[in-house]
């Protein structure tokens, strides 16, 4: 029996603790409490954020190249021509020579001929990486009118606080 009034002691101490509440510190320091504001307005305040873009900024240029020409085909036919024409003209023991010279000559001369194709116009494009500024508008805080018990306030807040704004009030003694 003494064992059950003990523990009903020990449960009527313990649900006396649950029940004590801390008692309002009169040296508060933060000398503040919280209420609701009715919201007169909310103007938007806009900012403008630049950026450095990246672009490619291209444009057509007209250039001047020269042809190459195909030097080794005017060389080869040269060659040829220049042999047949050695041949031709020579006669005898000479013919060998002569076919030789025509050969050299011919293709020397081909080859100057196909080297020179000529110069010609073409267009080319050329393109360069520039920076340009991006300027975008945003909003970057709201300008909010409030009455909060019959006087009116302003203030700068980063969200737009809907129609009520919970306002934290403290009071301190002005000497």
């Amino acid at each position: 029996m003494v064992k059950l009034w003990v523990s009903a002691l020990v449960m009527a101490v313990m649900a006396m603790g649950a029940q004590a509440q801390n008692a309002p510190n009169p040296n508060n320091d933060d000398n503040a409490h919280y209420g609701w504001a009715d919201v007169l307005r909310a103007d938007p305040v806009q900012g403008v954020s630049r950026t450095n873009v990246p672009q490619q900024q291209c444009y057509d240029q007209q250039v001047v190249q020269r042809d190459p020409g195909n030097s080794a085909a005017g060389t080869v036919l040269g060659a040829v021509i220049g042999g047949v024409l050695g041949h031709t003209v020579g006669k005898g023991d000479g013919r060998t020579a002569a076919t030789v010279a025509g050969a050299v000559a011919g293709g020397a001369v081909g080859n100057r001929v196909s080297d020179h194709g000529g110069d010609y116009a073409t267009t080319q494009t050329r393109c360069r990486e520039v920076n340009a500024v991006s300027e975008q508008r945003r909003i970057i805080g709201y300008d909010v009118e409030y009455r909060y018990r019959g006087e009116v306030y302003m203030s700068r807040l980063d969200y737009d606080p809907g129609e009520r704004l919970r306002v934290r009030v403290s009071v301190t003694p002005v000497d």
